[in-house]
């Protein structure tokens, strides 16, 4: 009976001690009961080292594959040309125009795009004497005035967006919205006696 007691006088001391080791204050944080289900492991999606794969994950990355057939929010315009990189995607795009309105806005967007990611090589006259090509870095590129008549929007839009000859691809760089616009403001050099005037301020839509 008193061993008994004993033993019972040392469980509700055991007790007492744990809970009291449990609870936080002051510079204690106290102890956690399952800690990862508070605080989770972080794995950087970005980051994968080689010889640390996920086990979690399927083929042992941080980054989950998107679900198939499905569309990241905001990327339907991206989704929507999706051609071959070859020659037979070169001759399907003939097909597409472009969906963009020629509007002043389009027109001065197209612009300010083209002065960024285009004259180094095409020039701000669009003779294809760029700063790169003046400077003897890059051959001499085609003048708009020559080279738009021989193709259509729907070449000029996958030249841009996926490359072609010696041009770089700029689909990582322009939207396909920005794209086309960028293709209503060139077409503008179609003649070489006179471009359209566009507005260098920001025009609402």
């Amino acid at each position: 009976m008193k061993l008994n007691k004993i033993s019972i006088a040392i469980l509700v001391s055991s007790s007492i001690a744990i809970f009291a080791s449990c609870s936080a204050g002051g510079d204690n944080p106290g102890m956690e009961y399952a800690p990862n289900m508070y605080h989770s492991f972080a794995y950087e999606p970005l980051t994968q080292e080689a010889d640390k794969p996920n086990k979690i994950n399927a083929n042992g990355m941080n980054m989950r594959l998107p679900a198939e057939h499905t569309i990241a929010r905001g990327q339907l315009d991206f989704a929507t040309y999706d051609l071959a990189k070859s020659a037979e995607g070169y001759e399907a795009a003939s097909s597409l125009t472009n969906p963009a309105p020629a509007s002043i806005y389009n027109l001065a967007e197209g612009k300010r795009l083209f002065n960024i990611n285009c004259t180094p090589c095409h020039g701000e006259d669009g003779q294809g004497n760029g700063t790169i090509v003046a400077d003897g870095k890059y051959p001499k590129v085609p003048a708009y005035a020559d080279r738009l008549p021989t193709i259509n929007d729907g070449k000029a839009f996958y030249s841009i967006k996926y490359g072609r000859n010696l041009m770089g691809a700029y689909g990582t760089v322009l939207s396909p919205s920005q794209i086309w616009q960028v293709i209503h403001y060139i077409n503008t050099y179609k003649t070489s006696t006179a471009v359209v005037a566009v507005a260098d301020t920001t025009v609402k839509k």
